[in-house]
């Protein structure tokens, strides 16, 4: 990803707290939350992989096509899903994203150079901006309410904390296009 390696470094730490988050989740006894939490954890180990910045870490050729395999699968899965829950669409979205982030990695040269030739946002960089932005904006109004009553509930499954998740995936998957 483009951008000062500090930030670099904080997108990464988020992602995989994140995604280190999520693990945990796996264990929740309920087999809906459980099989959310594994692609959630996907998703936010692929993320903090990604946003490792090129100072540090230059990764070989071989590894966007591989991003994009990972990923696509991923988003088969959820499209397979999404028959019987609605909430599989946006895993669908996200998977998709980190596809298409993974090719346009892939094709530019040094993945990290300046666009140059290009001028302004490309089409669908733009449509998946404005899709987790909006995304953004309505887990962050969800979340507020979410705190009451959920004192109960074992730590894994509150949903104050699985909606904390997914909004600062949300997040960091937004600075991730800005910064594409």
């Amino acid at each position: 990803m483009h951008g000062a390696a500090s930030y670099g470094w904080l997108l990464v730490a988020l992602c995989a707290a994140t995604g280190a988050y999520c693990l945990l989740r796996m264990r929740s006894t309920v087999e809906e939350q459980r099989r959310a939490a594994g692609g959630e954890a996907l998703m936010g180990f692929g993320m903090a992989a990604m946003a490792v910045p090129a100072a540090a870490f230059s990764p070989p050729a071989w590894t966007w096509p591989v991003y994009a395999g990972v990923f696509g699968v991923a988003a088969l899965r959820a499209l397979w899903a999404a028959r019987t829950s609605v909430h599989h669409l946006h895993h669908l979205v996200g998977a998709s994203a980190m596809v298409y982030m993974a090719v346009v990695m892939a094709g530019s040269p040094g993945h990290h150079a300046e666009h140059g030739a290009t001028s302004g946002v490309p089409l669908v960089t733009g449509a998946l901006l404005l899709y987790f932005t909006g995304y953004v904006l309505h887990s962050g109004v969800r979340l507020v309410p979410a705190g009451a009553g959920s004192a109960a509930a074992g730590w894994g499954d509150r949903p104050e904390l699985s909606r904390a998740c997914r909004l600062s995936m949300g997040i960091a998957m937004v600075a991730m296009l800005i910064a594409l």
